[in-house]
Parts: C-alpha cells; structure tokens; sequence
C-alpha cells in the first residue's frame, strides 16, 4: 500500500474529506504519488487513518471528478498523469488561447489551481449514501426493463415523477406522455431536429449558448442572430428575423445572465401564437435564484400548446448521470413519438430506474434545497468579495441567478486577464465563444463559474486575480 501520512486536524473547521482531498491532491501534483500508483481502498484507508469510510470515499469522488485518479474495473483506483499547460513562448503550441476552452491542465504557479469553470457543480456534499442506495434497488430488480435498452421515450415511473416535480417547483401542467429523456440538452436538440419538421431558420439569443447553437448548424440549421436588451431577447427584432421558431434561456440567459421579465414573456408567446411557431425554452438553471420571486416558467404560461420545454439534471443534480428531459406539445409529442421507433434510449435504464426512486422517496428535492442554499451563500461570497476588492474597477453582469456571472473589467483585454490569473495558480475564462462572431464579444467580459468551489476557495481566488489585475495600478 502506498505510505500516505497526512496530518488530519480533528480540531479544524475544515472537513476531514477536504482536509484527505487536499493532501492526495498536493501529493499527486507534487509528483511524490506517481503515476499508475493504486491508491489504497477506502475500506484499508479508513483503518490505517481511523476515519470514515464515507470520508474517504467522499475525498475520493472529488479526485475523480477532477481527473487526477481512475477507475479500473475490479482492480481499483489509479493515479493519471499530470500533464502541464505550457506558456506562450515556452516552445509548446496550444492552438487556442488559454481559458477559451475547458481545460484540466494545472498552472505552472507553485499555487494550487483554482478553476472558475461554468459547469461544475458541489460534488462534496452530494448524497452518496442515497444515491448509491437507489442505485442497489435497480440493480437488485432484475427486470428487463433496468438490464435491456429500455423504454424509448423513457422509464414511465421517471417520467411521471418529473411531471409531478415540474408542476410543484415551475408551474408546468404536462402528462408522462408528453415527456422524452435523453442523455443531455444537445443530444436532445439532435434528435429534435431529426425528428421533428424544424424549419431551416432557428433565431437564437444573440449571444447565446455555443453547444446548443452549434448542434443546430450541424443539422444544417441556419442560426438568425437576435440581439438581447434590457428585458433579454428583443421580441420586436425577433419578427424582423424571418424564423419562425427560437431557442431561449428565459430563466437565466446564457452567458449574459438576464432574467426574462413576466412582461416579455408575454409578448414572446404573443410572437408564437401569431406566427405559429415554436418557442424552445431551455430552463437549465431554473432552481437557482438568488434575487426576487420566482417567475413561472414560459411553458406554465403557454396557453397555446406553443412551447418545447427542456430541462436537466445536470445542475440540479450530477452532469455525469447524462439525464436531460424535454416537454413537447401534444400534437407534436404525438408525431415524435411515432418516429422515435426506431431509435434506442440514449440514457442508461439503469441511471433511470436509479433517478425514479432517488425522486419518489423525496431525497431530490431535499438534495435541491441544500444545494440552492450553498450556491447562493457561495454566491453571496463571490459578489462580497468583488466588491471589496475590486470596487469600481468591474462591473458585474448576470448576478441574480445560475452558477456564473460575468465580469467587465474595464479598459482590460480577457486575454491579457487570462494569462495574468494563471500566473497567480487562477484559471478563469472569456464568454467569446457564445458570440456568433466571437469578435463582437467586449473583449473585457471575463467569466466566472462558481458552483465548484467551497466559500473559501471563492475568496482565495478573487484574492489572487486581484494581485494579477490590480497590484499594479
């Protein structure tokens, strides 16, 4: 067994998992655990350390997520190889500038990295016990259903515990038949243009989400840019646009962050009825609102069957279980689920037979309470500490809701940003790749993405991108 000593304060304010986590993590980046080296198992770690299992387990699990151990089936866990982002001028070429893409490289800094990625989610406190005991109930079923392809549209007990849930927490009135899974938004988005009449034009929030745009073009969908005001997307150049169906994020539009008012959505669901067309509302953060009351979603307010509704558990819950889900109009549920025949689930029945139980005996939307308020304590963090360490410097964007805001640093170029944060161990990102033309992205937006990281790691960071940017000045 590899020789692990780490000095484990039971006194400190610091979670022993967190304290573990640290260490292996220090340990591996330190190259003093090597490569292919196989951890001990949870059950011998928790002995030699006389800690929980569910401690070490927990460390573990954040060690996968961040790609510095693997999983090999009946073998173990394994440490990965490290690999460096190089610098410019350093001989290396990247081929795109640091930060505009996801990356799992570390900092050359001696700092340990802090990544404010968009998309990463709380995987501390997720509730492995109940999970895991979900999983063990579908396994132990037996039934063709958990073990074969599964049911095309999805699992019928799923699916009706989703109707339940979008009616409680967004006011959507939907039956189990007009639900279909899938394994993510832009899976989803695929098979709704293979199977459905969507039209060659789809206007789309300008800027908007870059994956979801790109799976349009990829079908040979042509993207008709509209631009955003104060209310989010501009019902009135929406007509002057020439689609007759639009992909929206009302409830927090990406990557600007505006919260579509009651006001707006009226007058977008006006534009579908009298066009006959159709609104795709995709309301990815919809439980995360910080500020305000909550506003009923635009397919509660659907009075004309006029709205395809896609939502996700990849926020709310884990990314990695794959599960995405959409609410079609009845007519159109009709014609899809007559062309779905002959296509398989994309979702793992298992995965779905797992999220069934883990909804019906209450443990998700207790998980969702929790975690809505550790991301807005983390939030409320976040925008403390901007304010009192950068002041009038920055303006900040999109703060009332979702797991980022955007930064405008004035008179600054994100690039020049980018790289001064990572000389100080912090990675942070430009928004430009969800311009249609990258180009017209104000070259001062920076990105924050915040549900990753603890309270602590929040400050530290915002620390250090104040030494980069300002200590200067």
């Amino acid at each position: 067994m590899i020789s692990l000593t780490p000095d484990l304060d039971r006194q400190s304010d610091v979670p022993l998992y967190q304290q573990l986590f640290s260490y292996l993590k220090g340990q591996m980046e330190a190259g003093i655990l090597k490569e292919n080296e196989r951890l001990p198992s949870i059950r011998q770690l928790s002995v030699y350390l006389s800690v929980s299992k569910n401690t070490v387990e927990t460390a573990y699990q954040q060690l996968l997520a961040e790609g510095y151990i693997q999983s090999k089936l009946r073998s173990g866990l394994y440490i990965m190889a490290l690999e460096k982002l190089e610098l410019e001028g350093s001989g290396a070429k990247t081929g795109t500038t640091l930060g505009s893409e996801k990356t799992q490289q570390i900092p050359k800094s001696s700092l340990p990295a802090i990544n404010f990625e968009y998309g990463d989610v709380e995987l501390a406190h997720f509730p492995v016990r109940q999970w895991k005991k979900c999983m063990v109930e579908a396994l132990e079923e037996c039934t063709v259903e958990v073990y074969g392809y599964g049911d095309r549209q999805g699992q019928a007990g799923l699916r009706t515990e989703i109707a339940r849930y979008l009616y409680q927490a967004r006011g959507v009135v939907c039956s189990p038949d007009q639900i279909f899974l899938s394994a993510g938004t832009q899976t989803m988005i695929s098979m709704l243009c293979q199977l459905l009449p969507l039209p060659k034009k789809i206007a789309m929030e300008e800027p908007g989400y870059n994956g979801v745009r790109t799976v349009f073009r990829n079908h040979g969908r042509e993207i008709i840019p509209v631009p955003l005001d104060s209310d989010g997307l501009s019902v009135e150049l929406l007509k002057q646009g020439g689609a007759n169906t639009v992909y929206v994020t009302p409830s927090h539009q990406f990557p600007v962050g505006i919260i579509m008012p009651v006001q707006n959505r009226v007058r977008l669901l006006q534009w579908a009825y009298e066009h006959n067309g159709y609104i795709i509302e995709d309301d990815f953060d919809s439980e995360l609102r910080y500020q305000g009351q909550p506003i009923p979603a635009l397919k509660a307010m659907d009075t004309g069957d006029k709205v395809i509704y896609l939502g996700t558990f990849s926020k709310s819950f884990l990314p990695g279980v794959r599960l995405s889900y959409m609410v079609l109009p009845e007519l159109l549920a009709k014609d899809y689920r007559s062309k779905l025949q002959t296509y398989s689930q994309s979702v793992s029945p298992l995965i779905q037979a797992a999220m069934y139980r883990f909804m019906k005996e209450g443990y998700f939307e207790s998980h969702i309470r929790k975690m809505r308020k550790l991301y807005q304590a983390r939030h409320k963090t976040l925008l403390r500490v901007i304010q009192e360490l950068f002041g009038s410097r920055v303006g900040v964007i999109g703060q009332k809701s979702g797991m980022h805001l955007l930064l405008d640093v004035y008179n600054r170029s994100s690039d020049e940003l980018i790289e001064q944060a990572y000389q100080q161990g912090v990675i942070v990102y430009t928004p430009r790749l969800n311009w249609l033309n990258p180009e017209e992205c104000p070259p001062s937006y920076i990105m924050l993405g915040f549900g990753g990281l603890s309270e602590e790691k929040i400050r530290d960071g915002i620390i250090r991108l104040s030494k980069a940017w300002f200590s200067e000045m």
